[in-house]
């Protein structure tokens, strides 16, 4: 059995941007998309706000499954999803 895991891309009203097996392609996605206000992008992660990084993404998504990841930047955001495919 093989183990597919997929990345999905959504804005803060919940408009679906597209689906991503690359964690490096959907952070750069991600940033674009809340990096549209006057102050840097940040993460909340466990309720400690952070700069996004690949490091921190890659370690956030490491061994888990059906986890949330939110890029703030005032009003915009973007949220990564990562799931599993069944077979």
């Amino acid at each position: 059995m093989t183990k597919i895991y997929i990345y999905c891309l959504f804005d803060g009203h919940g408009i679906f941007y597209g689906v991503y097996s690359s964690l490096k392609a959907i952070h750069r996605d991600a940033l674009k998309l809340a990096n549209k206000g006057p102050v840097e992008v940040t993460t909340n992660i466990g309720g400690v706000e952070q700069r996004p990084t690949m490091k921190l993404l890659w370690n956030t998504f490491k061994g888990v499954c059906d986890v949330q990841v939110e890029y703030r930047n005032g009003a915009h955001i973007a949220k990564i999803i990562k799931t599993k495919l069944q077979e």
